[in-house]
């Protein structure tokens, strides 16, 4: 079974900084590619950015040029530099397995407000 574990979430306000972990077990992480997403009160989840087994990202519109995916293979770790966060990225953050999704974890929660 695959676990997903994310962590680094907390109260920021407008303009700050937060880096998110997800820790990765139960899969061959090296091969597979890794996304982010995000669900904000009231509203569906949606993708953020993904990262390739190679290091290719993508990025959401709205995030482009603020957050940063990057994975470390040895450490079975994806992480998520937000910069410049604004109070529309509060969301509980999760991270999951590119076209082989596991069940969802725990997520972490941002919240950017003043």
């Amino acid at each position: 079974q695959v676990q997903l574990v994310e962590s680094g979430g907390g109260l920021v306000q407008p303009g700050g900084s937060l880096r998110l972990s997800c820790a990765v077990s139960g899969t061959i992480f090296s091969i597979n590619a890794m996304g982010w997403y995000r669900q904000a009160p009231g509203k569906q989840r949606e993708l953020v950015a993904t990262i390739t087994r190679y290091g290719t990202t993508n990025y959401a519109d709205s995030v482009k040029g603020r957050f940063t995916i990057s994975r470390d293979n040895a450490k079975n770790t994806v992480y998520l530099q937000m910069n410049s966060l604004k109070p529309e990225d509060t969301a509980v953050y999760y991270c999951n397995v590119e076209r082989n999704f596991a069940p969802w974890g725990q997520g972490t929660q941002v919240t950017v407000s003043s």
